[in-house]
């Protein structure tokens, strides 16, 4: 059997329920068509943002009725910025409690399902609210049967933080990743306004300023959009789990800006870039097909809902394959489909599905983005209140204001908080693959996850 090659670091021992010679792959470049469609996508909306984006901030003719985004667009601005300073709270938070944390989103779950009956009562829903109640039931035996995992889920947790505190810099290349999401969402906004205005044909005529774009137009746009930030997101995955696998395997390149750091990102915007565009691009387009569909969804029709559910479903199926196939590309460089590939068979050959899907580490990043979100949508309201940026919404201000801070701050502290994600899932994998490397490099951390997983696994784990 072949040793195998943690991007350029071959590891002798093993120890793990390796591949064989599908382990022993170099580095190289993967996936290049989409790699070059990826780059292609962000370079377009940078064009057009360059070239109609006068009509996003212009007023045309002199009539009340006619639209202005410019307000919009200092508003997320501004979100954005506040995102940013809230979002880096939020992560220091996170690694000082991580268990508190944990238990916190255990018991949000719970208040969560308590809280949609009530509301649903108080309104006289009585459907609403027991449904609410039904949710709230379930989420008291999901708390029940995971309650005595919170202290395996914290292990993950820490040793994952660690391995990010020994490469702190990589912190540095998540605000990278998330500032350049924010840049994104707002020349992507400036290109949507700009080309729609071109579009609509908006001019002293103030009667074609009202004008909807077409489905095709609108399918575009909205892709380009879901398929740059996927990218972005993907990315931390994958720069995250080479880091991890360096500190794994090789702690003397660990540092601030040491090679592991530098390395990985240089391997995540080059050689994996390919497969992570191919990943992102297949859930941007259902993503997409989600986005209209609801919009078709308020028009009324089964169909739409049916639709919306449907599509919702394959997004999150997708999306759990992802989170463990960028693993795999960031830790042995392999193209997507065979990082999924490996990824699946390494756990069904060692009996851990269960373990997998025990995602408490994903609700504890998941509870911090929302109130992240929260706040931001609060800010955004004193805002509107406080300025004229929300003038053109009308009687809607508020709610329009609350829910565009809602989703900056949600977006950019789901792309930070990912940091914790993929640290802790790059040590499932290599505590899976690699436990001889990780006993003799971290040998404390080594002990109290094998105690931990052996008192919550005892089955699994062998």
């Amino acid at each position: 059997m072949a040793p195998t090659v943690v991007q350029g670091t071959v590891v002798q021992s093993g120890g793990g329920n390796n591949n064989g010679d599908d382990n022993a792959e170099g580095t190289k470049c993967n996936d290049i068509a989409f790699a070059v469609l990826g780059y292609a996508n962000f370079i377009a909306i940078v064009i057009v943002a360059a070239v109609y984006g006068n009509n996003a901030f212009s007023t045309n003719g002199s009539g009340t009725d006619v639209r202005t985004y410019d307000g919009y667009i200092y508003a997320v601005l501004i979100t954005g910025i506040m995102s940013l300073i809230l979002s880096g709270l939020g992560m220091l938070i996170l690694m000082k409690f991580p268990k508190f944390i944990i238990k916190a989103a255990l018991i949000f779950v719970i208040a969560l399902g308590l809280l949609i009956a009530l509301l649903a009562f108080a309104t006289g829903n009585l459907v609403g609210g027991i449904l609410g109640l039904v949710f709230f039931a379930i989420g008291l035996c999901y708390a029940r049967a995971a309650w005595p995992r919170i202290p395996f889920a914290s292990v993950n947790l820490t040793t994952a933080i660690d391995a990010i505190r020994a490469n702190f810099g990589v912190v540095v290349f998540s605000y990278v990743f998330a500032l350049s999401g924010f840049f994104w969402v707002l020349v992507w906004a400036i290109a949507f306004v700009g080309s729609l205005e071109a579009s609509n044909g908006c001019g002293d005529d103030e009667v074609n300023c009202n004008a909807e774009p077409n489905a095709g137009f609108s399918f575009v746009l909205l892709l380009s959009f879901f398929f740059g930030q996927q990218i972005l997101q993907n990315s931390i995955h994958v720069q995250i789990a080479g880091v991890t696998a360096t500190w794994w395997i090789s702690p003397e390149e660990n540092g601030f800006c040491g090679s592991a750091v530098v390395n990985s990102f240089i391997r995540t915007m080059t050689t994996s870039f390919g497969s992570i565009c191919f990943g992102s691009l297949l859930v941007a387009i259902i993503q997409t097909l989600k986005a209209m569909a609801r919009q078709a969804q308020e028009d009324g029709g089964i169909g739409a809902c049916i639709a919306v559910c449907i599509l919702g479903c394959l997004e999150s199926l997708l999306e759990y394959f992802n989170k463990w196939a960028f693993i795999y590309v960031g830790i042995y460089g392999y193209s997507y489909l065979k990082a999924g590939k490996s990824v699946f068979e390494l756990f069904r050959n060692r009996g851990w599905e269960a373990i997998i899907a025990d995602d408490l580490v994903g609700n504890a990043l998941f509870l911090v983005s929302f109130l992240v979100g929260l706040f931001m949508g609060a800010i955004a309201v004193a805002i509107e209140a406080s300025s004229d940026l929300f003038d053109d919404a009308g009687g809607s201000a508020a709610a329009i204001s609350f829910l565009l801070g809602f989703l900056v701050g949600f977006v950019i502290s789901s792309i930070l908080n990912s940091t914790f994600g993929s640290g802790v899932n790059a040590v499932i994998v290599l505590f899976a693959d690699c436990p001889n490397e990780f006993q003799r490099n971290h040998p404390e951390h080594h002990r109290k996850m094998t105690e931990t997983w052996r008192e919550i696994y005892p089955t699994e784990f062998h």
